[in-house]
């Protein structure tokens, strides 16, 4: 599976842009500040109906514009898939298969799978459990339909609980309607975290043997109130304490994924090489997961990273995608001649685009 062409129509600060992909590798290279990165938001977009950098539609349209406009081709054996995404401010977002236009975005997702490797994946290792939480849910409903549609309707009546919970109601009767519907869903959640994140775990630990060269342990550990007790049980025991704070205090919404390395917090014991191995391990494994469970090779998009990894690191990633393990590979730099040099150097088909202000041109 692969993307063989890009359209962009007033895409942040990208007025108009049409360009022919190559299914190997593609580079956009430029300064800072040009539109690198945005071309790269583009094409997760067109895999997650969303951009990976700002949840909010809106502030995606280029200044002074009233709309946006993705569109691209996705190729899969020999079927050709239109995905088209649109949004004008004030109106609700239409994405399309085909020129059919998605009742429910959440249908769209697993469709056209997109791994994502940014300087910004430090967020998962220094933010609070939500942004870990949201980074695996991402991936798990990338094959798991069920998953998806549990975890949004569980965050629906979470949030109809809360609001109930802030009006200060002691009406226990009316509460026990929002937990009794959402105990299955959170049994149903936790399920799939579990069974997901045992199958994961070796498939990370393989990568980060590879890239680290051994040289020390890490771990991934999943945390759920549920390992200790149900979800009915812990609505019970919290039912007061959520009565007086205002919201749901405990629950599967508070599950996290811990980060170890030597067996402590690799947040504060890690050194910022071994973090960058922590994040690319991860990337690399989340990209060999769905390849593995969806027997599609996923789109890999490298924002910014050969700059600030060194050369093992580098010659790893290049080393994957000389072999062809990593199918097709978007990559931006600053340099204009490090990578291109490199690729040709081992024989690896490449085209090549220069970004300026929001255009592009093929050198």
């Amino acid at each position: 599976m692969y993307l063989s062409d890009l359209s962009l129509v007033n895409f942040k600060n990208i007025i108009q842009l049409d360009l022919d992909l190559s299914n190997r590798v593609n580079c956009f290279l430029g300064d800072n500040g040009q539109g690198k990165t945005n071309l790269l938001d583009a094409i997760y977009h067109l895999s997650y109906t969303k951009s990976f950098f700002n949840s909010i539609d809106s502030q995606n349209v280029r200044f002074d514009e009233s709309f946006y406009v993705i569109q691209g081709s996705v190729i899969d054996n020999e079927e050709v898939i239109k995905l088209y995404c649109g949004l004008k401010k004030g109106e609700k977002k239409t994405f399309k298969k085909n020129k059919k236009i998605y009742k429910k975005l959440a249908e769209h997702i697993g469709l056209f799978p997109v791994v994502m490797i940014t300087p910004y994946d430090i967020n998962l290792i220094l933010d609070g459990s939500e942004t870990r939480r949201r980074f695996f849910d991402a991936l798990i409903a990338q094959f798991d339909k069920n998953y998806l549609l549990n975890l949004l309707d569980y965050n629906r009546l979470l949030k109809q609980r809360n609001a109930f919970l802030k009006t200060k109601n002691s009406a226990i009767d009316l509460l026990e309607i929002y937990d009794d519907q959402m105990v299955d869903k959170a049994q149903s959640i936790f399920n799939s975290r579990n069974e997901f994140i045992n199958e994961f775990i070796p498939i990370f630990n393989q990568f980060y043997h590879d890239i680290s060269s051994n040289k020390e342990r890490v771990s991934l550990e999943y945390s759920s109130s549920l390992i200790e007790d149900s979800m009915k049980n812990i609505f019970i025991n919290n039912r007061e304490k959520d009565l007086i704070i205002g919201y749901t205090s405990s629950g599967i919404h508070r599950d996290d994924f811990h980060f170890f390395i030597k067996g402590n917090a690799i947040k504060k014991f890690g050194s910022q090489g071994q973090q960058k191995t922590f994040l690319i391990a991860l990337k690399l494994a989340k990209f060999e997961y769905i390849k593995l469970k969806k027997n599609i090779t996923p789109v890999l998009l490298l924002d910014d990273i050969f700059d600030k990894l060194d050369d093992h690191r580098v010659g790893y990633i290049l080393s994957l995608i000389e072999k062809n393990k990593l199918g097709q590979t978007f990559i931006t730099d600053t340099n204009k001649n490090k990578i291109p040099d490199i690729l040709n150097e081992i024989g690896i088909e490449n085209q090549l685009y220069w970004i300026e202000n929001g255009t592009a041109s093929k050198i």
